[in-house]
């Protein structure tokens, strides 16, 4: 299936919900300046399908979140772009799925030595010289771009420098071992580090000492710092919109939180505390430990939403908010260690899995997007759409050729409330670590590796994954597996995975 969309057809005269007006270019541009529209992409890190109060959560707060959606449109079966964090966001960036793009795996390029025990040590496998991004697309056009938040697609000056895939101005974590801790020597402005004084270097994995106590907060004073990133971050963002008010940008905001380690400043950890039933986290199975770790956990992600809240309120203020598309998500599903409980939280909501993992859990995000005049309030869509289409919406919104060789759909139309005009996919792909996935319509499979007959569920009746149904529905899991075959493209990083297998 082509997944050109038919500019043409669309922007002739489209009736957008109860508003009824004419979709054009021009239309979809501020009445006050005639500027092409702005767009904010708010990506979180292991946030689970279930953590959003507009998901279902009951333990979390993030009213502002809650309120994009009651605002927006809320999409109940978006997919990310892997299980795990950078090959997720090559996908975003890219608009191909992780049958065709570069970056598979949370890829440390070889054998490096320890890693983690070198701070001067950065950047993971990066994207390559002359990949077509959102950024490079958008940048193109004239708009202003900028990245902020964690990026994991390339470190100091290679190839993978935001700066050097579409991005005027970039700020943050280029490396995702760095980005483990939330109070980090420094950052990146651009090719510049910014040395954040009061935070001294400490190894984010380790264990609390036999001989501290650890319910006295006392004994966990060396893994914290002066200035927190997420808040520095936060600051960047809004200095860049307000710098850029009167020009049309594109800022992508990849913000760490709540990926573990569990950090989290006093005012924020105060919310929480005495909330829940705690046990100190010593460390046990990686990263930092921590006093309250279900409260530290809960106290990062209201703090993040907080923090999105001084995003959209300076929108308002500056008059530009009804010219901006804000678009929230997650990189992939909740995580299992560092002091986490996805249990306890039911981080996954009704899906089964958690990051990592191919299962819904581990894949299935959240999203809503908000845009006042454009988007109905109250909206709700079951499209089922990924990571991989943000490219080609982003481009159709702008009136910028969609490239030929990616493999997302445009969510235009169903952003704006035409359903009837949305193209549909044939099916959603993914791979990792020798794993495959499909969605087929109402149907899911997962294959473990080679020799492993896939698993088939029927997600309308079953959304949590835990009935196979293969061996009732041979035609389709026949299907399925042909397509696990064909839907891929090998390399030389990642050969091919499927040699034969029974269906």
């Amino acid at each position: 299936m082509s997944t050109k969309f038919n500019r043409r057809n669309f922007l002739k005269t489209v009736g957008l919900g109860t508003v009824g007006i004419a979709v054009t270019q021009f239309e979809l541009c501020s009445k006050k300046t005639h500027q092409r529209p702005n767009i904010i992409f708010i990506l979180a890190d292991d946030l689970g399908y279930g953590e959003l109060g507009c998901y279902g959560q009951e333990k979390i707060r993030t009213p502002n979140i809650n309120r994009l959606a009651a605002q927006g449109i809320k999409f109940t079966q978006l997919y990310s772009g892997s299980p795990v964090c950078a090959p997720s966001r090559c996908v975003l960036m890219t608009g191909k799925h992780t049958g065709h793009s570069y970056i598979r795996d949370n890829d440390e390029m070889g054998e490096r030595g320890d890693v983690w025990r070198d701070p001067d040590l950065e950047g993971q496998r990066p994207l390559q010289q002359g990949t077509v991004t959102i950024g490079t697309l958008l940048q193109k056009t004239g708009y202003i771009t900028g990245a902020i938040g964690k990026w994991g697609l390339g470190g100091p000056g290679n190839s993978g420098d935001p700066n050097k895939q579409g991005f005027d101005h970039w700020y943050g974590y280029l490396c995702q071992r760095i980005a483990h801790n939330y109070y980090p020597t420094h950052l990146w402005r651009n090719n510049k580090k910014h040395i954040l004084e009061g935070n001294e270097y400490f190894y984010p994995h380790q264990k609390l000492p036999e001989d501290r106590d650890p319910y006295d907060k006392a004994s966990f004073e060396e893994y914290s710092g002066k200035q927190y990133s997420m808040d520095l971050m936060v600051e960047e963002a809004l200095t860049f919109i307000k710098n850029n008010k009167e020009k049309s940008f594109f800022l992508y905001l990849p913000f760490p939180v709540p990926h573990v380690s569990i950090q989290v400043p006093e005012d924020s950890l105060k919310e929480y505390e005495g909330v829940f039933p705690e046990v100190p986290y010593r460390g046990e199975k990686g990263y930092l430990p921590h006093p309250a770790p279900r409260a530290g956990y809960a106290a990062m992600i209201t703090r993040m939403d907080r923090e999105i809240g001084r995003i959209m309120a300076l929108l308002k203020k500056l008059g530009i908010e009804e010219n901006t598309l804000v678009v929230f998500s997650s990189d992939n599903g909740p995580t299992f260690n560092g002091g986490t409980d996805s249990e306890f939280f039911k981080s996954a909501g009704p899906l089964r899995g958690l990051k990592t993992t191919l299962y819904e859990g581990g894949i299935r995000v959240p999203m809503v997007a908000r845009w006042p005049g454009k988007i109905k309030p109250g909206s709700e869509s079951n499209l089922i759409s990924a990571f991989w289409d943000f490219l080609p919406t982003f481009t159709e919104l702008l009136d910028i050729d969609i490239p030929d060789d990616i493999d997302g759909i445009s969510l235009l139309p169903t952003l704006l409330g035409r359903p009837e005009e949305q193209k549909k996919h044939d099916y959603l792909y993914w791979e990792y670590k020798g794993r495959q996935a499909v969605r087929l319509g109402d149907w899911k499979a997962v294959s473990h590796g080679v020799e492993s007959n896939i698993e088939l569920f029927y997600l309308k009746k079953d959304i949590g994954e835990q009935l196979n149904v293969a061996e009732e529905n041979p035609e389709v899991a026949a299907r399925i597996t042909d397509i696990m075959r064909n839907a891929r493209t090998e390399s030389e990083l990642f050969p091919l995975i499927r040699k034969k297998r029974k269906p």
